[in-house]
């Protein structure tokens, strides 16, 4: 059955058009958005609650929905942008080949996307991101200016030096984790709080697990490549472990928020938590291939549930 399944994907995909809206919704990587999201949700979750004190006592709204949305749209292009880049110079480097690629096919290297196009996408994307932050620096300060900018930088060079030097996981703390969450409460609120810092770095130990699965499926064709990423270098059972350890990690963390009053923002992560578990134990039965891309689309839905159940339980006082 999922055999048939799998021809009748491939072939469907063999009809696509280059350079059409499919291709391109293809590119875009749609189910890695959850990553983008869930930070700005939790970081605007955590804003809305320590801002209503405050608009009680000077009797007018401090939180903006506006600022809000800005940050949940800056970082879902930023999202797209980077996915854009990961595509266009992995396959022009050469380490993205339609062959023996184990992960989700890419457009450049189906030929879905000329390589011309995508050179002209990441410009747009890139000045479109621009764009959607810049109003930021209203509610944030100038400082907005530098963040945006870092994360501009930072999103070419994880795919073209980072990665390929084990530093694709602290890349994800950082942008993934600390700057989403701190910076989405900073343009509400102008400060950042420990629970922040500590809730941030929670939500990157749960994104990165998604990066940890993609390169445990590619340590072979990476190691042959030259990239040595976190699992190249620490082997395959440590980097089962360390699947399992960020999550169990994050959700320690959000002790945080239990000691802050918000005990539900820590007791419903433990669904989280169990769904993460099973996906730990489908990783280490298939262990290697293709198949892991199962665990690869369960991850991303983790990662979205647990920004769920944080941001409910935030909420839920």
């Amino acid at each position: 059955m999922q055999s048939s399944i799998r021809i009748m994907s491939m072939m469907e995909e063999a009809r696509i058009k280059t350079d059409s809206l499919k291709a391109w919704l293809l590119a875009a990587r749609p189910k890695t958005l959850s990553g983008a999201a869930v930070p700005v949700m939790i970081g605007t979750a955590l804003a809305y609650i320590d801002a209503q004190p405050i608009t009680q006592a000077m009797g007018e709204q401090v939180f903006s929905w506006l600022a809000a949305a800005l940050c949940l749209l800056f970082a879902f292009v930023m999202q797209i942008d980077a996915n854009f880049i990961n595509d266009f110079f992995d396959f022009a480097n050469g380490t993205d080949d339609a062959e023996t690629r184990l992960g989700p096919r890419r457009a450049c290297a189906q030929g879905w996307v000329k390589l011309d196009s995508m050179k002209k996408a990441i410009a747009a994307t890139t000045c479109l991101a621009c764009v959607i932050g810049l109003p930021l620096v209203w509610y944030g300060g100038l400082e907005m200016i530098l963040i945006g900018a870092l994360c501009v930088v930072f999103c070419f060079l994880y795919t073209t030096h980072l990665s390929y030097m084990g530093l694709g996981d602290v890349l994800v703390l950082v942008f993934f984790g600390i700057v989403p969450v701190s910076i989405t409460y900073y343009v509400q609120l102008h400060t950042v709080t420990w629970q922040v810092l500590l809730a941030s770095l929670a939500c990157g130990l749960v994104i990165d697990a998604l990066l940890i699965v993609n390169n445990f499926r590619d340590r072979d064709t990476d190691r042959e490549a030259g990239k040595t990423t976190l699992i190249v270098r620490v082997g395959s059972k440590a980097g089962l472990q360390l699947y399992l350890g960020v999550g169990i990690g994050a959700v320690i963390l959000g002790g945080t928020f239990w000691l802050n009053g918000h005990p539900l923002a820590f007791f419903l992560p433990l669904i989280y938590l169990v769904l993460h578990v099973f996906t730990y134990l489908k990783i280490k039965r298939i262990y290697k291939g293709k198949a892991l891309n199962l665990c690869l689309g369960e991850t991303a839905r983790n990662i979205f549930i647990y920004g769920l159940c944080v941001t409910i339980g935030l909420l839920l006082v």
